[in-house]
């Protein structure tokens, strides 16, 4: 029986039983093969039918750099091909549809990996990374009650409505795509104080640099997966989940968990399909809900039953904003609560002006 004269003595023993073992099965490892290749870059490329220079060494090395950590995330790469099978048929459709570039839905991949719910450190949410501000300029609506950055629909719609109108501004895809990332305006300046118009010749911020190189590695590696050793079985792709989208309208806030119930579905459910939906009622007016196929036509009839009978409003359709009203004191007043205060008057927040007209019925 071995005696150890220390713990120390006993930890360095146990310390070695660990590591030689490991380090043996290193070695063998390396014998048997287990080294890495490095992957080829391909000769020529393009993308959006614009030629990547890959001739200059500048270009090849920024492209090798985005491509080999792209193909070696080999978990982040089967997740973009099974997202890919679900998001990417509407995204094609929708490309087609508008005639611009297939490359673009790439960009997506780039900005969310196809996750709509992710958020950027700087605010940008959804499936293309739309900022606030730029969100509603695109067109998209984002308040307390509805953010349609979360919508694949709604927000590929914007993506591709924005990217048509930088080409137009700047005159080719690759300076869409760096004023995407970047801004128009910070793009506009690098343009005007460098005197170039030509992406690859100008200097921009190193992650707008590297933004479109990082497009098309990911171009490379979704176009040819199998020769990266990526092979999914068909039936492991994730599919368009089958719904049924339906426009209603509404004059009342109503619970998704009651409308889900109506429907025979739950709360989750509907949540899943409608992330552009915030908390847990159906925003007031025109809406497009979407829900589990078949149960479409069953919509406007649970949407009927819901509502509840108009409630008399003894002012009038409005009501004027004196000194010393607050949107409580109104709801006193007027019978009609503040939420719906909100949602009838586009309120986001409590603040309400003197002279303000408040709309009290639909």
């Amino acid at each position: 029986m071995v005696k150890f004269r220390s713990v120390l003595d006993r930890f360095c023993l146990l310390l070695c039983m660990a590591v030689v073992p490991a380090a043996a099965f290193a070695a063998d490892d390396a014998v048997s093969g287990g080294a890495c290749d490095d992957y080829d870059l391909p000769r020529t490329l393009s993308l959006c039918g614009e030629t990547i220079p890959l001739e200059e060494r500048y270009a090849w090395e920024m492209l090798d750099r985005e491509f080999t950590i792209a193909v070696w995330d080999r978990a982040q790469v089967f997740m973009w091909l099974k997202r890919a099978g679900r998001y990417f048929p509407y995204i094609e459709k929708m490309l087609a549809q508008e005639n611009m570039p297939q490359d673009l839905k790439y960009l997506a991949l780039a900005e969310s990996a196809l996750i709509g719910y992710i958020r950027s450190s700087a605010g940008a949410k959804g499936y293309w990374q739309f900022m606030a501000q730029t969100a509603r300029r695109s067109g998209l609506r984002k308040d307390h009650l509805v953010d349609e950055r979360l919508s694949i629909e709604h927000s590929t719609e914007a993506a591709l409505r924005y990217l048509r109108e930088l080409k137009e501004r700047f005159g080719t895809w690759l300076l869409a795509m760096a004023a995407y990332n970047c801004g128009e305006n910070r793009l506009e300046r690098e343009i005007k104080e460098q005197r170039v118009s030509e992406y690859f010749r100008l200097n921009l911020p190193i992650e707008t640099e590297r933004y479109v190189f990082r497009i098309a590695a990911i171009k490379i590696v979704m176009e040819n997966p199998e020769k990266f050793g990526f092979r999914i079985p068909a039936e492991r792709i994730y599919r368009p989940i089958p719904i049924d989208s339906t426009r209603i309208t509404t004059t009342h806030r109503l619970h998704l968990t009651d409308i889900a119930h109506g429907l025979g579905t739950d709360f989750k459910t509907l949540k899943e399909l409608n992330p552009q939906i915030l908390g847990y009622h159906l925003p007031i007016g025109e809406v497009t809900l979407k829900v589990p196929e078949g149960l479409g036509d069953k919509l406007p009839k649970v949407i009927s039953e819901l509502a509840p009978p108009p409630a008399p409003v003894s002012q009038g359709s409005y009501y004027v904003v004196k000194s010393g009203d607050t949107l409580s004191r109104v709801a006193r007043q007027t019978g009609v609560p503040v939420s719906r205060l909100r949602d009838l008057n586009g309120i986001d927040g409590s603040i309400i002006k003197i002279g303000q007209k408040l709309r009290l019925q639909p």
